[in-house]
């Protein structure tokens, strides 16, 4: 089912890579970017790029995407080795 509003973000990286297989297209079409092509490559770039994904075009989705994992937590310390 097509988005009814263009993803951004992971989403946007999710959606394209669920749908390579249907080629960029369906993809773009599906992931709520209908026909402008131009605009779905260009952001799915610059999502891959806030991610840190190396991705060069669409096709680079059909290679294995390591999204990765967000910081589990924060480090809590104390201020000194005297203060907690």
């Amino acid at each position: 089912m097509a988005s009814p509003t263009p993803l951004h973000g992971s989403e946007l990286i999710d959606c394209a890579t669920a749908n390579v297989n249907q080629g960029i297209k369906a993809a773009a079409d599906r992931c709520g970017y209908s026909s402008d092509i131009v605009t779905f490559e260009r952001e799915l770039q610059s999502a891959a790029h806030k991610m840190g994904i190396e991705l060069h075009g669409f096709q680079d989705l059909t290679k294995k995407v390591q999204i990765p994992a967000p910081p589990k937590g924060e480090i809590v310390a104390p201020d000194s080795a005297t203060e907690l």
